[in-house]
């Protein structure tokens, strides 16, 4: 998956206006050249070796497992990284596939800033103009990363528009796109977006399960029993889960249930959305009583979005995954646990996965295994927790 024109079952697809079907017909015809030329990707190689830091290592979660009992609880240290996300994997991708096609300028919408740090790093080390769309909500609450995106020379453009946060990112995103999509290429950062970006995405990030899956047997001697990843667009969990959709492992996706599940309070696309548009392709999405997408809020701003991957529209519907919710609170509890006894501050994304697998383990037996992408790293996130939190956690 996906078929020939982008479709996970009936999820997916390219709906966008007719002045952009050919673009997309040419990224789709480069990028199914490039993924199989051996330079590409001898190129590609070298840079997540000797740039990003790869493999990222798998970490035995000792203190926080003999603490809650049950299951033990391993990390895929994504955090690692350089500019501290999984985000890199596929800005690398994207931006040498930009190069390769000519192009002058990569843009992107970005919601924790994350994927905006990454693609802006990518574009310095590639040598492009990079142009980041972000909420101002979200360029308040990711201070950190706004000013690093602006010293490696990247254009942050703020989307002042709905709710200002990561929906209206990636329409401010999409109009500046159309409006020159011969000399820039819009390097979406989620597997989500008409085809081929949740195919081209998650192939990017397909590294992280490939690594997984063999530094865990190598520790083990075999397979996690279960896998765990937060879910936004979802492009950390297809990463993880891609490399075990074939083997007799529980996979769990996580997404926010914010403050309480009244619309507008979180962002629990495929717990309560049902199918629908959004940004040119079909998926879960939370939707109002006109069928517009609805408002989400979550303390996480790289998962504030309404829609979701459409192969992760397809997995829940054949409950291959399983999708459940963490609130903000728990979220919040599990940034500071992991921070107290295992030394390692996560992202507040990275917070929901972690919340459901301290959840998850003392309902397990101690000889089974819990896998959990620990996509990125929380250093964006301190003053936001300290300002909004620290009082209950004496900081």
């Amino acid at each position: 998956m996906p078929n020939k024109d982008g479709f996970f079952g009936e999820y997916g697809g390219c709906f966008v206006p007719p002045m952009l079907e050919p673009i997309m017909k040419e990224i789709t015809e480069a990028y199914e050249k490039i993924k199989d030329d051996p330079v590409f990707k001898e190129e590609l190689y070298y840079l997540q070796k000797h740039y990003t830091g790869r493999p990222s290592p798998v970490f035995h979660a000792q203190n926080l497992s003999k603490q809650l009992g049950g299951a033990q609880i391993y990390l895929k240290r994504e955090d690692l990284n350089h500019t501290g996300a999984h985000k890199i994997n596929h800005c690398l991708g994207e931006a040498l596939l930009a190069k390769r096609m000519g192009k002058k300028k990569i843009i992107a919408e970005t919601g924790a800033g994350q994927h905006g740090v990454a693609l802006a790093t990518a574009a310095a080390l590639v040598g492009l103009e990079c142009d980041i769309h972000m909420g101002e909500v979200d360029i308040y609450k990711e201070h950190p990363n706004v000013v690093r995106m602006k010293i490696l020379g990247a254009n942050v453009i703020p989307a002042t528009h709905g709710l200002k946060t990561l929906k209206e990112a990636v329409d401010s995103a999409f109009e500046a796109y159309v409006q020159d999509p011969v000399n820039q290429l819009y390097a979406i950062g989620s597997v989500v977006g008409p085809h081929p970006f949740p195919m081209m995405v998650r192939d990017f990030q397909s590294v992280i399960g490939r690594e997984a899956k063999e530094q865990f047997q190598e520790m083990t001697g075999k397979l996690p029993d279960n896998l765990v990843a937060c879910v936004g667009g979802g492009s950390n969990a297809m990463g993880l889960f891609s490399a075990f959709l074939q083997d007799d492992v529980n996979i769990f996706g996580v997404e926010p249930a914010g403050t309480s599940f009244k619309t507008g309070d979180h962002a629990a696309t495929l717990t309560l959305g049902k199918p629908g548009m959004i940004h040119g392709f079909k998926c879960y999405l939370l939707q109002d009583e006109k069928g517009e997408p609805a408002a989400v809020n979550t303390v996480a701003s790289g998962l504030d979005y309404p829609g979701v991957g459409p192969q992760h529209s397809y997995l829940k519907d054949v409950e291959r995954v399983k999708y459940e919710t963490i609130t903000d609170k728990e979220a919040i509890d599990a940034f500071i646990e992991l921070a107290r006894k295992e030394g390692i501050i996560p992202a507040l994304e990275s917070s929901h996965a972690v919340a459901y697998a301290m959840k998850l383990a003392p309902t397990l037996s101690p000889d089974q295994t819990i896998l959990v992408n620990l996509s990125g790293r929380g250093d964006k996130d301190i003053d936001y927790v300290v300002e909004k939190y620290g009082k209950d956690y004496g900081l």
